[in-house]
């Protein structure tokens, strides 16, 4: 008879409202450890079962979720890890995994952004960190309350090995949360990243009291100008019509929960971008996005007039009203082909 295996042991770095969900999912599913900083975090975690700074004290986690604060511990007890932490703290944790990491252990962003500097995507960081870990990213429409709420949700699984994407697949897979896969991680994650920033121009429209027309309208074209980039970098057309690309632009534009539909809002109303994350409990990665975008459209010649006027009015002191003025004034062309809005 051959040996009974063991249930891998997934650790997931990141204390905040996402890497927390995914941690109680993968709880359910088999042994999960979840690092964070705060002490206060781990002990609510490990003795009530809650996140109440992230997720607010109705969310019950799974009872086998367990925290620590101990990095060395986590680090060397993983089979998988699990990225949750934002993208400015991602190669930091990476480098001190680095030293204690066993090899060969798969290594999962969720992480929706790009690292400033370098321009790089997450997987990029962990290929440079760690070779020869595979990296991947799970991504979708998915915001943290409703997941850990129970409401049904999806996401997809990109890792180049597709036999190790369906085996991961499987630890973050419940009867209401769907998990598929795809080997196209270059478009799940610029996919990711971009529709942070479209999500900052819908919150601007909200501002203005555009209508539901013209948001609509704005999230189509996003959808091409997504679809633009990520393609010249190598990515594929299709993913951009799925969960990673429109699915998640939809629920990010249109959701009062999302951090970067709250950004473009509070842009509308007149506030500084500075005052705006000061005054936020978590990471608005299209903020920051913003202006890597730019380099990249500069980089492939490509048109993208929304996130030209997202970064203007972000980065560069233009105002949101400019920003509208700025797309109406594009002249339409070829809907698929064209450069303008």
């Amino acid at each position: 008879m051959a040996p009974a295996q063991r249930d891998p042991k997934v650790v997931v770095l990141g204390g905040g409202s996402w890497g927390t969900t995914v941690a109680s999912i993968c709880a359910r599913r088999g042994p999960t450890l979840q690092w964070v900083r705060s002490e206060e975090t781990a002990k609510d975690i490990n003795e009530n079962h809650r996140n109440t700074k992230y997720l607010g004290d109705e969310v019950e986690l799974a009872h086998s979720l367990r925290a620590t604060t101990d990095f060395s511990e986590a680090a060397e007890c993983a089979d998988v890890i699990v990225m949750g932490v934002p993208s400015h703290g991602f190669r930091g944790v990476l480098t001190e995994l680095a030293t204690q990491l066993r090899p060969w252990v798969p290594v999962v962003s969720l992480v929706k952004g790009l690292e400033q500097g370098t321009n790089f995507r997450m997987s990029q960081i962990v290929d440079e960190i760690l070779p020869g870990h595979p990296a991947g990213i799970l991504a979708g429409p998915n915001i943290a309350r409703e997941v850990a709420d129970g409401y049904a949700a999806a996401a997809v699984l990109a890792m180049p090995d597709q036999y190790l994407a369906a085996n991961l697949a499987s630890l973050f897979r419940t009867k209401r949360f769907r998990t598929y896969t795809t080997d196209d991680v270059v478009g799940v994650e610029m996919a990711g990243a971009l529709k942070n920033v479209y999500a900052i121009a819908v919150g601007m429209g909200f501002a203005l009291g555009i209508g539901e027309n013209t948001r609509a309208m704005v999230m189509a074209r996003a959808v091409n100008e997504m679809s633009k980039l990520g393609v010249a970098m190598g990515g594929n057309r299709d993913t951009f019509a799925g969960l990673a690309g429109m699915g998640d632009l939809i629920v990010t534009c249109t959701s009062q929960r999302s951090r970067n539909r709250h950004v473009g809002e509070q842009l509308g109303q007149g506030k500084t971008v500075e005052e705006i994350i000061a005054a936020m409990n978590q990471v608005a990665e299209g903020v920051k996005a913003a202006s890597v975008i730019m380099e990249f459209a500069d980089k492939y010649g490509i048109s993208m007039p929304i996130a030209r006027e997202v970064d203007g009015v972000v980065n560069h002191g233009s105002s949101v009203e400019q920003a509208y003025r700025g797309l109406v004034a594009e002249k339409p062309g070829h809907e698929v082909h064209g450069a303008g809005f």
